[in-house]
């Protein structure tokens, strides 16, 4: 058996050390977002079971890893996700990202099975727009809204609103974004994403420095994250956070994160697509060496 020591970490050639692990437990999603780019992957053949994906977790945690994030597609289509959560390790941190149209049903179970926050994607709050970026049906914007508010009552916490900006779309609803986030006095936190473009988005891109500029025009102060130097603003009394990985090589320098797509394939790196490591059908006694191959293709900066 090829299991870790306790004191093994995964520290790559750049001398960064894994802590974060980010799993896609599905592509499928219920909503049709016109900037998605599905995690950088393509759609895949199949999801992997509870068992496999506990697995990855358990072995990620003997690595040292402690902090993980589930993702999709929309992870809430899975029904089998608080049975998944009750199988994990103790780990520092628990999150989820989901669009929210399934949340408030399944906050209370979901926090009860370990989960400890969760950031919903919400990219406006005009109804109308909401329809248009998501192209969605009528009442999924109300069931997003609601999901959000569940989220706090239950207390997955902080939940930090995902708005990726989009170039004429949804970027002068910045301050709409801000007063709604000030009704939750900070167990809410708002996160402003520049967009990637994988899906022929470039049309929507946004003047990220201009926006930049507001916000520190705004701030009464700024905080810089360790991770990534990612700017933290507080404007009247509301948190956001400006997420730019786009020609950041910080980004890129300081990333702590491995990412596993929904068929179960390691991913060094989220902008590099040749150097996948299948862990799907791997034995527990085999995943620990096919993390270390995967540690020994990340690459210091993504390279067009």
């Amino acid at each position: 058996m090829n299991i870790p020591h306790k004191k093994e970490f995964l520290v790559d050639a750049y001398g960064r050390t894994i802590k974060s692990l980010r799993i896609s437990i599905t592509d499928r999603c219920n909503l049709n977002c016109i900037y998605c780019h599905n995690e950088g992957s393509k759609c895949s053949s199949g999801e992997m079971s509870v068992e496999t994906i506990s697995n990855i977790v358990h072995i990620a945690a003997d690595f040292g890893v402690n902090s993980l994030k589930i993702t999709g597609g929309e992870p809430l289509l899975r029904g089998d996700l608080e049975e998944m959560l009750a199988s994990f390790p103790p780990l520092k941190d628990v999150s989820l990202t989901t669009n929210g149209v399934l949340l408030r049903d399944r906050a209370h179970s979901l926090k009860a099975a370990g989960l400890n926050r969760v950031n919903i994607s919400l990219d406006s709050l005009n109804e109308e727009n909401y329809r248009r970026i998501t192209k969605s049906g009528n009442g999924i914007f109300r069931k997003v809204i609601n999901g959000i508010y569940a989220a706090v009552d239950v207390g997955l916490t902080p939940v930090k609103i995902n708005m990726v900006l989009l170039k004429d779309v949804n970027e002068c609803e910045i301050e709409d974004m801000l007063s709604f986030t000030r009704q939750f006095h900070g167990k809410v936190i708002l996160q402003l994403i520049q967009l990637m473009d994988f899906k022929d988005s470039s049309r929507y891109d946004v003047d990220i420095n201009k926006i930049e500029r507001e916000l520190e025009f705004k701030a009464e102060f700024v905080k810089l994250r360790e991770l990534h130097k990612r700017k933290k603003y507080y404007i009247n009394g509301v948190e956001v956070e400006l997420v730019r990985p786009v020609d950041n090589t910080e980004f890129c320098a300081n990333c702590n994160r491995l990412r596993v797509t929904a068929d179960g394939k390691l991913r060094p790196c989220l902008l590099v697509s040749n150097n996948l490591v299948d862990v799907s059908h791997a034995s527990l006694e085999e995943m620990p060496d096919l993390f270390r191959l995967a540690i020994k293709s990340r690459v210091p900066f993504y390279r067009k």
